[in-house]
């Protein structure tokens, strides 16, 4: 069995000095302006004569200021686009180290790189690490199956937590025939073992509860509303119909039917507030009823729940837990790895991989290799 998992560790690099394109231009502006502002004042000094050190310091701070200016220019002119995300979004750039990105974690958010693992269970020898300078674990699996595909055969297993379950990796999983364990996020609801787990959530913790907060909701819900037989409209608990605006609308997978309510009817209604979350805002009521699945791609996320849900994939989640954790505990505590030193993901993809071979060797002497 081979464990995957990531860890987030800071980069050599200043998360203040992240941003897109538009906002280095902003900052150019800005010191333009200022500059700008230095000179007239410094012109003004030099007009009267002053012998203070005033004029000095004002002509320090304006060279300053030109000299960050065009180091954005320059920063610019090499990088005449914004970084692309996963989803064709914006992902912000660095000044500092440009192909580190800002992650999410437990406590905060952080400038820095992903440190992937594949963990050997049964010697906790690293088979593959790589170094990757995004948060998003899921873009990451395929990169560390086809590094280890050498290595594995038709009786490796592969585990991995939440974060590299998704659609298109269950879906690579399936057409390449790996017997692999992915949890989704709401295996532990599921579990039995975490059926106390809302006590801790109650406990004081200086860390942010990233825990789901469960909505109080005192608007009317779908279930208060009749749909039709001939599902061309439905009738809402004030008796007033609500017309149909899309009869297979995708909503996060699902095939969805929808309806809106008419001006005439939900403006002057007496129950707009039970009815609207913002009713100064919101002019009429919208409706949707889900019908499924829209297409049958997505049986693998259905399908990989009853397998994590067996006892088979219960046993998994805790193998995977007691294989791969304690390599990045000996890592980041033993090995004192809390942060890249280096730069650009060449050389840092480098250091993660030196941490980890260091792992290996030791594995390897305390394994009788040395004799």
């Amino acid at each position: 069995m081979f464990a995957i998992d990531g860890v987030k560790l800071p980069a050599n690099a200043s998360k203040a000095k992240s941003g897109t394109r538009a906002d280095y231009q902003r900052q150019i502006d800005k010191m333009e302006r200022a500059a700008k502002q230095m000179l007239t004042m410094h012109q003004s000094a030099d007009s009267v004569h002053a012998d203070d050190g005033s004029a000095k310091q004002v002509a320090r701070k304006l060279q300053c200021l030109q000299k960050e200016a065009q180091r954005l220019r320059d920063w610019l002119a090499r990088n005449p686009e914004d970084r692309k995300g996963s989803k064709r979004g914006i992902r912000l750039s660095n000044l500092t180290d440009n192909e580190s990105a800002k992650m999410a974690t437990s406590k905060g958010v952080l400038q820095g790189y992903t440190g992937v693992a594949a963990v050997d269970e049964k010697t906790q020898i690293i088979v593959d690490a790589q170094a990757h300078g995004t948060g998003s674990e899921q873009a990451l699996l395929l990169p560390v199956l086809e590094a280890t595909a050498a290595l594995r055969n038709v009786d490796t297993v592969i585990t991995a937590d939440a974060g590299y379950h998704s659609q298109a990796n269950l879906k690579a999983l399936a057409k390449q025939r790996i017997n692999a364990y992915l949890p989704d996020n709401g295996y532990r609801q599921r579990d039995e073992r975490y059926v106390d787990q809302h006590i801790h959530t109650g406990k004081p913790d200086p860390l942010w509860n990233k825990g789901k907060q469960i909505k109080s909701s005192h608007c009317f819900k779908p279930a208060d509303f009749q749909l039709a037989e001939d599902h061309t409209h439905c009738i809402c608990p004030m008796g007033k119909r609500l017309y149909s605006n899309g009869s297979n609308c995708p909503i996060n997978g699902y095939a969805a039917m929808k309806f809106s309510g008419a001006k005439q009817d939900c403006v002057p209604c007496m129950r707009r507030k039970e009815c609207l979350r913002t009713p100064e805002t919101t002019a009429t009521r919208q409706v949707s009823f889900f019908k499924g699945k829209r297409n049958a791609e997505e049986n693998y996320v259905e399908w990989m729940k009853v397998k994590i849900d067996s006892d088979k994939g219960k046993e998994m989640i805790t193998r995977r837990f007691a294989t791969v954790e304690p390599v990045f505990g000996n890592l980041r505590s033993n090995k004192r790895l809390n942060r890249f030193t280096l730069r650009e993901k060449t050389k840092v993809d480098g250091q993660w991989k030196l941490y980890c071979l260091v792992h290996n060797i030791e594995k390897l002497a305390h394994h009788g290799y040395t004799r």
